[in-house]
């Protein structure tokens, strides 16, 4: 194709959502189906150095994930993205700024359960990134007895940690849920998983 006007991108955004930092962005009006994206990244100890961003360059979807590309988590970043058709490009469209460490926003852990004689053990997963494995992620578990409002509460796990319970004196269904927390300027935590009940000593 030749040289066409190509409208930029829109509603570019850089969002924080699951344990990652992804931008996101529409296809600008009357774009041709086959247009694709090309993504770079500023932090802001280093403003106007643009940084190429080598798994988003002409890419057919509208979004990017940053996560593992930044080179520090403290620090603010912000992206930009234009379209590519043939030889014609739009102009960039910046996202705002945002860094990691005080954006980030947590997923609910997934829970594991190993239901023994008078114990339960509790693992917690999360659906990190490879590259911030290594930050203190920790989570709280709840535990209580199904259609009671009485909660058992164990606090601050850190996410390697498995919770064992003592279920001895425990009859009847109970149901376990737990929340991902993270220690940046303030405590961020994720919504509560959805609950995972299990019948304890049930003679029958």
């Amino acid at each position: 194709p030749g040289h066409v006007q190509l409208l930029p991108p829109q509603n570019v955004t850089l969002l924080s959502k699951d344990f990652a930092m992804i931008l996101t962005w529409a296809p600008g009006e009357g774009s041709p189906p086959d247009v694709t994206y090309t993504v770079r990244y500023e932090s802001q100890d280093r403003l106007d150095k643009w940084v190429k961003v080598p798994h988003c360059k002409n890419i057919p979807r509208s979004f990017c994930n940053l996560t593992c590309a930044l080179p520090n988590f403290y620090v603010k970043v912000r992206a930009r993205v234009k379209a590519v058709w043939g030889r014609s490009q739009s102009p960039w469209v910046k996202s705002q700024f945002k860094d990691y460490y005080s954006d980030v926003e947590l997923a609910p852990p997934v829970l594991t359960l190993n239901v023994r004689e008078n114990s339960i053990h509790v693992r917690a997963s999360f659906p990190l990134p490879s590259c911030v494995e290594n930050l203190t992620w920790k989570y709280d578990l709840n535990l209580w007895e199904a259609r009671s409002e009485d909660k058992k509460k164990y606090e601050g796990y850190f996410r390697k940690d498995t919770v064992i319970i003592n279920t001895t004196a425990l009859r009847g269904n109970y149901c376990l849920s737990a929340r991902a927390l993270y220690e940046s300027i303030n405590l961020k935590h994720s919504e509560f998983s959805q609950p995972v009940c299990v019948l304890l000593n049930h003679k029958g």
